[in-house]
């Protein structure tokens, strides 16, 4: 009975991974680039993008970070795709949360990010649109 189990994982990881294909390629399309393009500013190599497309591949979190900067989608989309994420885990939605967990800033770039997001939501600003 493991061999079977076993059997429906691997069927479940191709599933899995042909469905994270099929998205990274409708987002490429509808953003307009080309495979070439993708690759080039994900930083990955042409093959290895359409093996991911394909789903021939199970890209790292790495490349789907990549991959998510390169197509403007959000890293935790392609990694709830690849089932790097549940679905239904709870995260922090907040702004000053996303900066501070964003591993692509230093320390110094969030803590200005940090200072214009509170300067923007405290009170000195109006949100009717008048100056006061």
């Amino acid at each position: 009975m493991v061999g079977m189990e076993d059997d429906e994982r691997t069927e479940d990881e191709a599933a899995q991974r042909a469905t994270l294909g099929e998205f990274i390629a409708s987002q490429r399309r509808a953003a307009e680039m080309s495979l070439r393009q993708l690759a080039e500013r994900a930083g990955i190599s042409n093959p290895y993008v359409s093996q991911i497309e394909r789903g021939l591949r199970k890209p790292s979190a790495e490349v789907l970070q990549s991959l998510a900067t390169a197509l403007s989608v959000s890293a935790e989309t392609l990694f709830q795709r690849a089932g790097l994420l549940d679905p239904g885990q709870e995260r922090s939605t907040s702004v000053p949360g996303a900066i501070r967990n964003d591993g692509r800033l230093s320390e110094a770039q969030k803590q200005a990010l940090l200072e214009i997001y509170t300067a923007f939501i405290s009170g000195s600003g109006q949100r009717d649109g008048t100056q006061g």
